[in-house]
């Protein structure tokens, strides 16, 4: 019996603003009992979070999951930890090597709760934008708008 609850979704607006994404992909993350409650509860961050390899991992640095409300002291989690991410080995070495080109890092774009109950992140291998490529995103979005408006 499914229920019908709203999906958890966490969005890094400012990921697409910054950077322009060239892959997506997505994985799973491995979390603890007291972090899931909270991101289906809606309470985390992806403002800053960004991906880096360490021996031959995934992680994800600056995602913010705040500590659960009803957690015992003893049983609440880090709020700023590092957490690692679950990607196939194709992947992960495709995203080491791309990596390793000038410029291109892996940024955390959102995260869901997937229809089975798992805790994903979209991340995406991405190239940062200069200041006139932001203005010019800018001005497709205002003309974007504008156009809408007047239908």
């Amino acid at each position: 019996m499914q229920k019908n609850r709203p999906r958890t979704q966490i969005n890094n607006k400012r990921a697409s603003f910054d950077y322009e994404f060239l892959e997506t992909y997505d994985a799973g993350i491995v979390l603890v009992g007291t972090e899931i409650k909270s991101i289906r509860a809606g309470k985390a961050s992806l403002q800053d979070a960004y991906c880096y390899f360490s021996n031959g991992e995934l992680y994800v640095r600056g995602m913010n999951i705040a500590t659960y409300f009803w957690a015992a002291a003893w049983s609440s989690h880090e709020p700023m930890r590092d957490r690692k991410l679950l990607l196939t080995k194709r992947e992960l070495k495709h995203l080491a090597q791309a990596v390793k080109t000038k410029g291109l890092t892996i940024v955390a774009v959102r995260a869901y709760i997937s229809e089975n109950g798992y805790a994903k992140l979209h991340i995406a291998l991405a190239k940062g934008k200069h200041e006139y490529d932001k203005r010019e995103t800018i001005k497709k979005n205002d003309m974007r708008r504008e156009m809408e408006r007047d239908l």
